[in-house]
């Protein structure tokens, strides 16, 4: 969610080279995401958004639409809205930042398939159970190529994955998944928390662990 505001150094979309930038513009929209931010960790999904939403609009008129810290503000939004109970809108806005992305920072970009992990949750927790399978297998083909498989984002997605499964009554498939995702996080030390997080994936849809 955070973005710092050195990360907007040089001029934003529309603005020509040497012309000077309002440097307390960019401060202060850092600033008010990472408030934003404060709120929703605190469970204040609601203020959250709202602010995220806010902040999103200074970001689209002082960097532009495509700047990477106006990506970052669009995601955030998506996901406040998702948790503020929004599910329809944040379903759009998580898809409209996944298309965006895309086309700005590339299909295989690691921001890319953060945001596109974001979509399959969402639909996931919206009950668009096969969709979220389909784009979950999606995201973890890309990020075993760009990342590996033990990589914690594509961790990440492969427990999100094995979820949708199981939430689609395929709990064979689930089992299956997180058997091979726990396997490649052996190469993980012992108390990295997605081996921990694997542990109660796989309990949470019943899975029986072995021991050791």
């Amino acid at each position: 969610m955070p973005w710092r505001s050195g990360d907007a150094d040089g001029a934003p979309a529309g603005v020509k080279a040497g012309q000077p930038v309002v440097r307390g513009g960019v401060h202060d929209l850092a600033a008010r995401n990472a408030r934003a931010a404060a709120l929703f960790t605190a469970g204040n999904v609601k203020e959250a958004a709202d602010m995220f939403e806010d902040t999103l609009r200074g970001c689209r008129a002082l960097l532009g639409r495509d700047h990477h810290a106006t990506l970052t503000v669009a995601g955030n939004l998506g996901a406040a809205r998702m948790s503020a109970g929004q599910r329809r809108e944040g379903i759009r806005l998580i898809a409209e930042n996944v298309a965006d992305r895309s086309r700005v920072l590339g299909e295989e970009d690691p921001r890319t398939l953060t945001a596109r992990d974001a979509l399959a949750v969402a639909y996931r927790l919206h009950g668009d159970v096969d969709d979220a399978v389909q784009l979950s297998g999606k995201v973890i083909a890309q990020r075993i190529r760009v990342l590996g498989p033990a990589h914690p984002d594509t961790l990440t997605s492969r427990m999100g994955m094995a979820r949708s499964q199981a939430a689609a009554g395929d709990l064979d498939a689930a089992a299956a998944l997180l058997s091979a995702a726990m396997q490649d996080a052996e190469s993980l030390p012992p108390r990295h928390p997605h081996r921990t997080a694997l542990a109660e994936c796989a309990e949470a849809i019943g899975m029986t662990l072995l021991e050791g």
